[in-house]
C-alpha cells in the first residue's frame, strides 16, 4: 500500500486509471498516467505535457533530479497532477511543493517512520520560502 501526501495531510490515491511506464505504449492513447524514472532525459519530457498526470520516482532521498523534472514539465506547460513517488522525506516536502509536484507518494513503512504531523508541519510551504524573502 501507499499514502498520498498533500497540504492538508495523509490521503488514500484517488488516482484510478493507472499508469504506464514512460517507455511502453504512449500513456496518452489509454488515458493512464505515466511514471518517469529520476533518469528521464530532459529532452524526452515534452511528449509527456498533454499527460493527465505524471508521477516521477525517487529511487533515494538524496536523489533530486525528479526536482528537476519536476520544474522543467511546469516550465514547459504541463497543467496536470503531477507526483513525486518513492523515498521523498517530509524534510524534502516544500522543496518538492516548489517545485511543481501537487503530492507525494510514499510506502507505508516510511509513514510510519514520519507521521503525518510531520509532513503537515510542512505544508505551509508558501510562507517559509527563504528565496523570497531575500528578494523582499
Amino acid at each position: 500500500m501507499s499514502v498520498i501526501i498533500t497540504d492538508t495531510g495523509f490521503a488514500t490515491d484517488d488516482w484510478t486509471r493507472g499508469f504506464r511506464d514512460a517507455n511502453s505504449t504512449p500513456a496518452n492513447d489509454c488515458g493512464c498516467g505515466v511514471d518517469l524514472d529520476s533518469d528521464t532525459a530532459p529532452e524526452a519530457l515534452a511528449q509527456f505535457i498533454k499527460a493527465k498526470m505524471i508521477r516521477i520516482a525517487f529511487p533515494t532521498s538524496a536523489d533530486g533530479r525528479g526536482f528537476t523534472l519536476a520544474s522543467m514539465l511546469r516550465r514547459a506547460g504541463f497543467t496536470g497532477r503531477l507526483r513525486a513517488k518513492g523515498h521523498v522525506l517530509a524534510d524534502q516536502y516544500a522543496m518538492a511543493r516548489r517545485s511543481g509536484f501537487d503530492e507525494v507518494e510514499i510506502d507505508d513503512a516510511l509513514a510510519a517512520r514520519q507521521p503525518e504531523d510531520q509532513w503537515l508541519a510542512r505544508a505551509n510551504w508558501q510562507q517559509h520560502n527563504y528565496q523570497a524573502r531575500l528578494r523582499g
